[in-house]
């Protein structure tokens, strides 16, 4: 079983609440609060991030690596800022663990500064397989940013800057009791779970297959990413894992009284292809071709909905070494929706 270490920085909620903050539908975020989030930067920054949030993601191993300085927010956009223009895109998007494919399409782009439709779908099937969905205009805003570099690291600068004035270092000061709490919270379990069991309990259900293989996983908390998790390779056999450490009971909205879960999972199940995959999973793992063969809808679309039900909390991922991830119905998710819907109704 790999080694557990812990880490504790504010600076991976910088780049998760970005990610949350355009995506709140998958989180059970009211998308007018987000949005009314997003209307505190400038315009053009604001229309720039949009933008840089249809493909980047949060890069867990460049956080990871920093210097003990740049242990908080404003330490990791000092960190970017003392990259060079072009690297800034890079050290945020790529790993070396990255496929050779991925990162040779990438490269030609740049040194190109054009692509063409066989690269696209390259892109297309590469996010597919990681279980994320990049609409054409996605597509196109990697290949731009990918085109002219150096562009894109200084408006992503600039931008992260604006968003962490206006939002994030109030934020900051807000969510770091809760990111102690958690870490302490989850230390204390991994006293007397196994590895796997942890892993299960911390991520609502994300399995690595090859979790034998690893010799170290890093567990760092996030307020923001709950009820799901991020992860990322730092090398070959490391893992980091960003689990979400909000309280069931609590919302990303300061002051909300109804928990972003249940109002999720209230939204999920209200679907009925959403009910359809529910039933299939509750039979037996499948993958998401599998799903769509059933349902007859494309992949992309059951992706969609199973994203949807992974935020919820009512289904579970095992993510197998360069195959496609399969899909459980979670045994108790349905009783917990329960749960938390009578607790919120009584008086």
């Amino acid at each position: 079983m790999p080694n557990l270490t812990w880490d504790e920085s504010t600076a991976y909620d910088l780049f998760v609440s970005l990610y949350v903050l355009h995506r709140p539908e998958q989180f059970g975020l009211r998308a007018s609060w987000a949005a009314g989030v997003r209307s505190r930067i400038p315009i053009s920054q604001r229309e720039f991030l949009e933008s840089a949030q249809t493909f980047l993601p949060v890069p867990l191993r460049w956080l990871y690596l920093l210097p003990a300085g740049s242990r908080n927010a404003a330490g990791a956009i000092h960190a970017l800022a003392q990259l060079s223009i072009e690297e800034r895109l890079p050290s945020l998007s790529l790993t070396p663990q990255s496929s050779p494919l991925l990162t040779s399409t990438l490269r030609h782009i740049t040194l190109r500064q054009t692509w063409n439709p066989a690269e696209l779908e390259v892109l297309r099937k590469h996010f597919q397989r990681k279980g994320l969905i990049l609409k054409p205009a996605g597509l196109q805003h990697l290949c731009q940013a990918w085109a002219h570099p150096a562009e894109f690291g200084e408006h992503f600068l600039q931008a992260l800057g604006s968003y962490y004035q206006a939002f994030f270092a109030e934020e900051e000061e807000r969510i770091r009791p809760a990111l102690r709490t958690g870490l302490d919270r989850a230390a204390e379990m991994a006293a007397g779970m196994e590895t796997a069991a942890l892993l299960d309990a911390l991520t609502g259900g994300l399995h690595f297959a090859a979790l034998d293989s690893l010799r170290k996983v890093v567990l760092a908390p996030s307020f923001w990413a709950g009820p799901l998790a991020f992860f990322q390779r730092i090398q070959p056999a490391s893992l980091i894992v960003a689990f979400g450490c909000r309280d069931q009971k609590s919302s990303l909205v300061p002051g909300e009284d109804i928990s972003d879960r249940l109002i999720g999972a209230l939204k999920a199940v209200s679907d009925p292809t959403r009910l359809r995959i529910l039933r299939y999973l509750a039979g037996c793992p499948q993958t998401p071709s599998q799903l769509a063969r059933l349902l007859r809808l494309r992949a992309p679309t059951v992706i969609h909905h199973l994203n949807t039900l992974r935020a919820a909390g009512l289904v579970e991922i095992t993510l197998q070494p360069e195959m496609e991830r399969s899909y459980t119905l979670r045994g108790d998710a349905l009783n917990g929706v329960l749960e938390g819907l009578r607790y919120y109704l009584e008086p």
